[in-house]
């Protein structure tokens, strides 16, 4: 019962996302395209929200849910990790036609051939938790 404020958030950010055709195929081959402004529209305002609810967290020093403080670890500068890595994400996005976030959202939808994607997803991920170690960072 404790985990339900979550699990409800989730269903409402799921609502809102295919509301908002943030989850349609045909928007994402716009926007790779170049062909409509409505992706990079929500893209820009996720961002600017994030941005802007960071800094709040970080000026009020804001608590988290279990009352704890929210430290936010500084990163390292930089250039061609976020390049080479913002590319294969970018090529995954634009090969699947779905960003991985929406996976649960196009599964709940009823479409199932999402399913392939997400197993790839979770074996992406697994492999790389073998070989992270061995990676520049």
């Amino acid at each position: 019962m404790k985990l339900a404020r979550f699990f409800l958030t989730g269903i409402f950010f799921g609502i809102v996302l295919t509301k908002a055709e943030a989850v349609s195929w045909y928007r994402i081959y716009e926007m790779f395209h170049f062909q409509s402004f409505h992706m990079y529209g929500i893209i820009g305002t996720a961002l600017f929200t994030g941005v802007i609810g960071l800094q709040l967290i970080k000026k009020y020093k804001i608590k988290d849910y279990k009352g704890l403080p929210i430290n936010v670890i500084e990163k390292e500068r930089g250039f061609w990790r976020y390049i080479i890595g913002g590319s294969m994400f970018g090529l995954g996005w634009a090969l699947v036609g779905s960003c991985p976030g929406p996976i649960f959202i196009l599964l709940g939808t009823g479409t199932y051939a999402i399913a392939v994607v997400l197993i790839g997803a979770l074996l992406g991920t697994y492999i790389y938790g073998l070989v992270k170690d061995k990676l520049p960072h």
